[in-house]
C-alpha cells in the first residue's frame, strides 16, 4: 500500500503566497509521517503556478536525513523536466497527460500527441538520471468539455504508455465525475491488463461521496491512492466548489477499517495537520 501525500496540489491554487519558510516547515513535518511520497513541489513556468515558483528554495531546505518518504515534482514539458532531474533529491517527475484533447491544451499547451511524445523524451530522461516517471491520466473517469470517453480510450492511452515503458499511472478524477461505477470497472480491467505497470488512485471527492470512491478503487485492486490533509485544494474547473482532493484523513481512516498496516506516524500526523490548519485554514 503506498500513500502519496500532495500538498502541492493543495497549495498551487490558493491566491495569497506562502512563504518559502512556510512551505518548507509544512513539508518537513510531512516528511516525518511516513508517506510514501510527498509530491511537494513543481518545475513549470512561474506565470503559470505562481504559488510554486520557490520549489528550488522549498526543496533546499528540507530534511531528508531521517526519512523514507520519497519526493515528487510535477512538471509540464521537457524542459521542466530537465530541471527537475537536476535535482538528486527528486525520486518521481509527474506529468499531466489527459484523455481530453480540450484539457491537454488548457492545462499544459499542447496536443495530446506532442505530449505522448514528451512522456517518450521524459521517461527517457528519468532512465538515463536515474529517476521514475509518474504518468496522470487526466480526465480519467470523463470530463466536462464534451471531447470522447471511455473506458477503451483510457485503455488505448494505457497501451501507449505500456509501449513506452512507463511503469506507474495514476487515473486521475480531474474535476469530481467520478463514481464507483466508473471507477471500479476501469481498475479491475486495467490492472491485470497491465501488470507491469503500478495503478494509483488521483480522486476527488466531496464531503459526502469520498468513502464509495476510496473503496470501489481498492476493491478493484488499486494500492496507491494520493491525498492531500483536509481535502484542501482540487481543481478550480471543478463545477462543485465542495469537490477537492482526497482527504488524506479519510484514506486513513478507510484503510485503517479494512485492517490494511499503514506504517504512519499519526503524532507527526497530528502535528502536520495543525501545520496545515494555519495554511489552508480549516479546522
Amino acid at each position: 500500500m503506498k500513500l502519496i501525500e500532495c500538498p502541492r496540489d493543495a497549495m498551487q491554487g490558493l491566491p495569497d503566497f506562502i512563504p518559502t519558510a512556510t512551505k518548507t516547515a509544512y513539508l518537513n513535518a510531512l516528511l516525518h509521517v511516513g508517506f510514501d511520497t510527498l509530491d511537494f513541489g513543481s518545475f513549470v513556468s512561474p506565470k503559470a503556478i505562481p504559488q510554486l515558483r520557490d520549489t528550488a528554495e522549498v526543496l533546499a531546505g528540507l530534511d531528508l536525513s531521517t526519512t523514507q518518504t520519497k519526493l515528487l515534482a510535477i512538471v509540464a514539458n521537457q524542459r521542466g523536466a530537465e530541471t527537475a532531474a537536476q535535482h538528486p533529491e527528486i525520486s518521481y517527475l509527474g506529468f499531466p497527460l489527459s484523455v481530453s484533447e480540450t484539457f491537454q491544451r488548457r492545462n499544459t499547451n499542447q496536443t495530446t500527441s506532442k505530449a505522448l511524445a514528451d512522456v517518450a523524451a521524459m521517461h527517457e530522461l528519468c532512465e538515463r538520471t536515474g529517476k521514475t516517471l509518474v504518468t496522470y491520466l487526466s480526465m480519467g473517469f470523463g470530463n466536462p468539455y464534451g471531447d470522447a470517453w471511455s473506458p477503451e480510450i483510457v485503455t488505448d492511452f494505457t497501451q501507449q504508455l505500456a509501449a513506452l515503458g512507463v511503469r506507474i499511472v495514476a487515473l486521475s478524477d480531474t474535476v469530481g465525475a467520478s463514481t464507483a461505477a466508473t471507477i471500479a470497472p476501469l481498475f479491475s480491467a486495467l490492472i491485470p491488463a497491465f501488470p507491469a505497470i503500478e495503478f494509483g488512485a488521483h480522486l476527488h471527492t466531496t464531503p459526502t461521496s469520498w468513502r464509495e470512491k476510496v473503496s470501489a478503487a481498492y476493491e478493484a485492486g488499486c494500492r496507491r491512492f494520493d491525498g492531500a490533509i483536509g481535502g484542501f485544494g482540487g481543481c478550480p474547473m471543478a463545477a462543485d466548489e465542495l469537490t477537492g482532493n482526497m482527504a488524506t484523513e479519510n484514506l486513513i481512516a478507510y484503510l485503517s477499517e479494512i485492517g490494511e498496516p499503514l506504517g504512519l506516524d499519526l503524532d507527526a500526523l497530528a502535528r502536520a495537520r495543525g501545520a496545515a490548519s494555519g495554511i489552508f485554514a480549516f479546522h
